[in-house]
């Protein structure tokens, strides 16, 4: 016999589960208390902010993400070494979201893994589902970018500000626009 899987399991598979599970419920209650004493470190060392980071993520060396920062768990976030975020970048991290080493990321990006079902008698039954987004090594995402679930972004591309990221974006391209589009060569 197989064990049936929790919520929390099918949240972070991928599949369609219940965000008002008990069990998700208070792992969001607890990122809530953990998010409000690392946002109240504004000023503070980034190496102090990252043993803080720490406590829920996982993440490399001489990571520094500026207060506030937002996200629905931390624990489904993992950072490279060196890498940036500037202020006010959300995270919506029920399920894996990984950005690789020396990743700049401007202020206010948002990295979507939430999703949603498209059909509305479906919603009303208050199922979601995530897909996972991987940013690799020596990106640069520009301000006020949004990052949609389910996105790869390969290692050097770069990500124009105010760009919403609808698909895959190739190693070493720059994107632009909404949707965010190929940049033409001058």
């Amino acid at each position: 016999m197989s064990k049936t899987m929790s919520e929390k399991e099918k949240m972070l598979a991928g599949e369609l589960y219940l965000p008002s599970d008990p069990q998700i419920q208070a792992d969001s209650a607890a990122t809530q208390v953990w998010l409000a004493r690392y946002n109240a470190m504004l000023g503070q060392p980034a190496a102090a902010r990252l043993a803080v980071l720490r406590e829920r993520m996982t993440t490399g060396e001489q990571c520094d993400l500026r207060p506030p920062f937002y996200c629905d768990y931390g624990f489904n976030i993992r950072l490279g070494t060196g890498v940036f975020m500037n202020f006010n970048c959300v995270v919506l991290d029920v399920t894996y979201v990984t950005i690789g080493d020396r990743t700049q990321i401007g202020p206010a990006v948002q990295i979507y893994a939430a999703d949603h079902l498209r059909d509305p008698a479906q919603r009303r039954e208050g199922f979601e589902f995530a897909r996972p987004v991987t940013i690799g090594s020596d990106v640069w995402i520009g301000g006020g970018a949004i990052i949609l679930p389910g996105i790869t972004i390969g290692d050097g591309a770069l990500i124009g500000a105010g760009s919403v990221v609808t698909s895959d974006v190739a190693a070493g391209t720059t994107v632009v626009g909404n949707p965010a589009r190929p940049r033409r060569a001058v």
